[in-house]
């Protein structure tokens, strides 16, 4: 299968790769979970060529994953923000950190705590069921086809 062909596939995971699977693509997406939101900023957090910037940008717009907006009328400069659609990004970004944290931080920890605004506790993402509230993990779920589902 190539590249171009996931977003034909009857899967939801190879047509939001097609999209999000890009790995400049995914750190884009956590500096925009940071608050960085300026071309210039993630050429530089990143240092990466604009052109790989610019494509990447543009694939999360016309996405409908960020939004463009005017931040400066002379000379016409942008900044990009997460949508709603980008935001539900957000624990997917979470669970990548998790993994990277738990499997490849160094002696010293990760190198990001993430604390909940709401109570003031630093946290551990965590997925739960939407009808139960149990954390969930790989062997409590079961897949089977949706309305969807094509066949492959």
């Amino acid at each position: 299968m190539k590249w171009d062909d996931l977003a034909q596939q009857p899967c939801s995971i190879a047509r939001t790769l097609a999209v999000i699977g890009d790995r400049w693509t995914l750190m884009i997406l956590r500096d925009c979970f940071l608050g960085v939101r300026r071309f210039e900023a993630f050429q530089t957090r990143l240092n990466i060529s604009r052109t790989i910037v610019t494509d990447r940008l543009r694939v999360l717009v016309e996405e409908g994953v960020l939004r463009r907006e005017a931040y400066q009328d002379n000379p016409l400069r942008h900044e990009y923000r997460l949508t709603a659609k980008g935001l539900e990004l957000h624990p997917v970004i979470l669970a990548i950190a998790r993994f990277g944290d738990d499997h490849y931080a160094g002696p010293d920890g990760p190198p990001v705590i993430r604390r909940h605004k709401g109570c003031g506790c630093d946290f551990q993402p965590v997925q739960t069921c939407s009808e139960c509230g149990e954390v969930v993990t790989a062997r409590d779920v079961e897949a089977r086809a949706g309305a969807g589902f094509e066949g492959v």
